[in-house]
């Protein structure tokens, strides 16, 4: 037996007021995703356990198969995992965000959802004016980066948040507090001098395109507890697909393999097809392949409806429809979100998200499309969430 996880990062949603009362899932053209749905086992699953965080590292957490609970410990110190940075017992990571503060208000979480290459010129132009032996800044992937303090584990009681959960909002009310907050914020403050004529700025102006004004500091984690390997706890070997450094971490954490797949992104400009096709590709020598696209969820930060329902539509066409294709090949399909990133908010929430089991030896429930709503009529909720994956694959420890 073969299996294939798909992570529709942040797909599921509330009912939106002006279309309908219809979510994304609902909004969204799926006919492969429905077909499957009517062939499969709809549900709700609680990934995110009560009193947690509802970010995407302890939701995926729980997709994967491993407790929140148990191994949860921060999200910064994962996404340096992926990236090969050390975190010592007297050192600190923070996920170290590039944003625009426009007018005293975070006017973008992302900086205009910056390059990469861009990035990395300010990164480093950072670590030249701010870096020293004990503080330093790591390049990540487009407005998502780290930085490590070292001698400073009061910083750890500060309590930060996230740019993406204060869209439009006067920074003034979100800025770190309690103990060890002065030194947070002071090298955001000192930041915004570092950035504010830096050439790549200025020629982003000029184009008409948002500038990073400042840093945002926050996820502050620690050293993070070991997990066990994937092939340990369920005997399987995996390998993951992901545009983003998290998951990249977390497969590390779990043993897993990284799937090296040209044309992966974070956003619309993802090669879908090219990530289904290597993920599918790479089950002639795994025995599950896990795929993770951040487009539906990067869509509900920016409070875009239309980009989260074409993100779900290409997942759909270009995704599911040679997942599909296998089918009658011995092979067991688990697709669901990791949390939901309600348009309304901006940011994720807590809620149980809908999943589908989908494949040899899974009957059908009655259920007809893949949407939040039919997920709670079937009355089925997995909770906890990370059992679901021993529902998959019919083994393993919960």
């Amino acid at each position: 037996m073969k299996y294939c996880v798909l992570i529709m990062d942040g797909a599921a949603g509330w009912p939106l007021v002006g279309r309908g009362q219809q979510t994304c899932l609902e909004l969204a053209r799926t006919p492969n995703l429905n077909s499957m749905t009517r062939e499969g086992i709809l549900g709700l699953a609680r990934t995110v356990p009560e009193g947690m965080e509802p970010s995407s590292a302890c939701a995926c957490m729980s997709v994967l198969g491993y407790d929140p609970v148990v191994y949860y410990k921060g999200r910064a110190a994962i996404e340096a995992r992926s990236m090969g940075i050390p975190v010592g017992q007297d050192e600190v990571v923070f996920r170290c965000n590039l944003v625009a503060v426009k007018d005293g208000r975070m006017a973008d979480y992302s900086a205009g959802h910056i390059s990469t290459e861009e990035a990395r010129e300010l990164i480093a132009a950072l670590n030249d004016s701010l870096g020293n032996e004990n503080i330093h800044f790591y390049p990540g992937v487009s407005f998502r980066h780290i930085l490590k303090v070292k001698g400073r584990l009061d910083v750890l009681d500060a309590a930060c948040t996230p740019p993406h959960d204060i869209h439009g909002k006067p920074v003034a009310g979100f800025l770190p507090r309690g103990a060890g907050s002065d030194f947070v914020r002071d090298l955001m403050v000192r930041s915004e001098a570092v950035l504010e004529k830096h050439p790549v700025n200025l020629t982003r102006q000029a184009r008409d395109q948002t500038p990073a004004t400042t840093i945002w500091l926050f996820w502050g984690t620690g050293q993070i507890p070991e997990m066990p390997p994937f092939r340990q706890v369920y005997g399987l070997n995996g390998a993951m697909t992901s545009g983003v450094d998290l998951l990249r971490g977390l497969a590390d954490m779990a043993s897993m393999d990284m799937l090296k797949i040209p044309g992966v992104t974070d956003a619309l400009d993802n090669d879908f097809a090219a990530q289904a096709e290597g993920a599918l590709e790479a089950l002639q020598r795994y025995d599950m392949a896990v795929i993770h696209i951040e487009a539906p969820d990067e869509a509900g930060h920016s409070g875009s409806i239309e980009d989260k329902v074409k993100a779900i539509e290409l997942i759909d066409g270009e995704v599911l429809s040679r997942v599909r294709s296998q089918k009658g090949d011995g092979l067991r399909v688990l697709v669901m979100p990791d949390h939901p990133t309600p348009i309304e908010i901006r940011t994720h929430c807590p809620e149980p998200v809908p999943f589908l089991l989908w494949g040899q030896g899974f009957a059908p429930n009655g259920a007809k499309r893949f949407t939040e709503t039919e997920a709670k009529q079937t009355g089925l909720c997995v909770d906890p969430g990370y059992s679901i994956m021993t529902r998959l694959i019919g083994r393993g420890q919960d």
